[in-house]
């Protein structure tokens, strides 16, 4: 009869083995635990940056806007008030040129002047005459309203030929005389520097030239020194 021999370290040896086995796939899990954690916060960071700079670029955006709307508010604002400008400044040159005054004529000579004595005049010369040339354009010395045009001095005598009389708003008026062509009627209103008729040397007159007078009242009688009157306007006479 033999003896059954049983070996003595075959249960310890298969438990180490488990063992082994198990501490592997432990080790095994931790690991691919700590990758896909690694994984996860890359991910996480990476969003965040993503979500960063949308909230960024949309600030920049906003901001953006917000800083061209301004300037286009601004822009208006100017540009408003530049036309705004420009209509006063319009409005004050209109203004300016109502109020303003001018030489009758242009490219003359001055010869005979106010209160001048001479064998020319039955009395002391009523105006200031300015040598031009026969049909040099005559112009209104100022806005208003013509009250006398035509033949014998337009009522003022046959001395002064065809003659003008413009009365003026404030209290004034104008006369021009030894014209060549009257192209006004009585009632018609002419602007400062409107054209009204062609210089001549009708009448009582020793050659071309325009007798020009500023009166207190439309008739002959009234007149005051025409050039001191111009100049005291601004006029360069």
């Amino acid at each position: 009869m033999s003896l059954r021999v049983t070996p003595r370290f075959s249960r310890p040896t298969t438990l180490r083995t488990r063992a082994a086995v198990m501490a592997a796939g432990l080790g095994a899990s931790v690991a691919l635990g700590a990758g896909v954690a690694a994984a996860v916060d890359t991910t996480a960071a990476s969003n965040a940056s993503t979500v960063a700079s949308a909230v960024q670029a949309q600030a920049e955006a906003q901001a953006k806007a917000a800083k061209a709307a301004k300037a286009a508010k601004v822009a208006k604002a100017q540009a408003a008030a530049n036309a705004k400008k420009a209509t006063t400044a319009k409005k004050a040159a209109v203004t300016k040129k109502a109020a303003s005054w001018v030489d009758p004529v242009k490219g003359y000579t001055l010869t005979a002047s106010f209160a001048q004595n001479g064998g020319m005049w039955a009395h002391k010369h009523s105006g200031q005459d300015f040598a031009v040339p026969v049909g040099t354009n005559v112009v209104a010395a100022h806005g208003g309203t013509v009250v006398k045009a035509g033949p014998n001095g337009a009522g003022d005598g046959p001395a002064y030929g065809n003659a003008i009389v413009i009365k003026h708003g404030n209290g004034t008026y104008s006369q021009y005389a030894h014209l060549s062509r009257v192209d006004v009627r009585v009632g018609q209103v002419v602007a400062t520097g409107q054209h009204i008729a062609k210089s001549g040397n009708t009448g009582n007159s020793s050659g071309p030239h325009l007798h020009f007078e500023i009166r207190t009242t439309p008739n002959y009688g009234s007149a005051i020194d025409p050039v001191a009157f111009l100049r005291s306007k601004g006029v360069t006479v």
